[in-house]
């Protein structure tokens, strides 16, 4: 029911020479190479027979994507992965090392100052693909829950792992826009999800079942505390993220999905030398047309929301809860239903 009928390939040899970079798919039945141009840049399919003898061969576990820099185009390979475990028969995977992958031959075409710039774009790369936490499968969606997966369509069902996802959870979707404009080569796409993916087999009064959690970031207006806050104009709430808990137990499954952002109106919280940096509230934008557009969204994907407000309800933050509470009754929207939390059970 989950998985994709065109499923990302899973054994990869990148074949490397001067001119061009050959993806060989090693999957059983396959035959497929990728082909990309390191001068053009143009990526097309070809055969195993046209990859050359004296090309450097390497195994790699999946195409981030492409990214061009100062010195042009670069391919960002994984190159190393742990399994997470058993999803439903499909295999997760932890991407636990990365290489980023130059087009070009040398860097004699860069001036000093360009050269580095280069350089620290590359570092800045490095320094994010190092964080914890990017989850992919070749087998199955993982950017979507199982309630929406147990409402989609057999056309749905057909499409490849990279046309099918939720592009709030593909942490790579920029980095594959070329391979999304070309159906023929998704198959080597790999789309990786960064949040949090845990499994355990579990034993409650003599019954067994298998116990899941996934936690799905989003990469919309994803940013560190303080410096990332509020909605944008789109209604993105700052540091999204979609955690479903699902239990399996004897052929049946069960799923419980909560998510959680930042307030969505909006407000700042810019640090400086104090702790706790006191909130500040926009006076000069209309906050309704975004918080609708969020909870507009959030209907659509979850149905009824009940929100938990976890903000202090006293102190610096007392504005914060009140204007929350004043925009939810603006929005009289019977789908929203608020909750400040000293009226919850935490």
């Amino acid at each position: 029911m989950a998985a994709a009928a065109g499923g990302a390939y899973a054994n990869l040899k990148l074949h490397i020479t001067p001119e061009k970079f050959y993806v060989e798919a090693c999957d059983d039945g396959a035959n497929d190479v990728l082909a990309i141009d390191r001068v053009s840049t143009e990526v097309t399919l070809t055969v195993k027979k046209d990859i050359p003898p004296s090309a450097v061969t390497r195994q790699i576990y999946g195409i981030l994507g492409t990214i061009r820099l100062v010195a042009g185009s670069y391919l960002i390979v994984i190159t190393k992965k742990r399994k997470v475990g058993e999803f439903f028969s499909h295999a997760v995977w932890k991407a636990v090392d990365f290489d980023i992958l130059s087009y070009k031959k040398t860097m004699l075409h860069l001036t000093d100052i360009q050269l580095q710039d280069n350089k620290a774009f590359l570092a800045m790369i490095s320094h994010v693909l190092s964080v914890d936490g990017f989850y992919f499968s070749t087998t199955y969606d993982l950017t979507h829950t199982l309630q929406r997966l147990a409402n989609t369509s057999p056309e749905f069902q057909e499409m490849s792992l990279l046309e099918r996802a939720d592009p709030r959870f593909v942490w790579n979707g920029h980095l594959l826009r070329e391979f999304a404009a070309q159906p023929e080569i998704h198959r080597f796409a790999t789309p990786v999800m960064h949040g949090f993916i845990t499994m355990y087999s579990c034993s409650i009064n003599g019954k067994y079942f298998d116990w899941i959690l996934i936690s799905r970031r989003s990469c919309f207006r994803a940013g560190v505390r303080y410096y990332v806050r509020g909605i944008d104009s789109e209604g993105h709430a700052a540091n999204f993220v979609e955690t479903e808990q699902i239990v399996h137990y004897n052929g049946s499954k069960a799923s419980f999905v909560q998510t959680r952002g930042s307030i969505p109106f909006f407000w700042s919280q810019r640090p400086n030398l104090k702790y706790k940096p006191k909130p500040q509230i926009s006076k000069s934008v209309n906050h309704m047309d975004g918080f609708q557009r969020h909870f507009d969204s959030q209907i659509i994907s979850y149905g009824k929301q009940v929100i938990v407000n976890l903000v202090n309800q006293k102190g610096s933050e007392k504005p914060l809860e009140q204007t929350f509470s004043q925009m939810v009754n603006s929005l009289a929207n019977g789908m929203v239903r608020y909750l400040p939390s000293e009226t919850c059970l935490l």
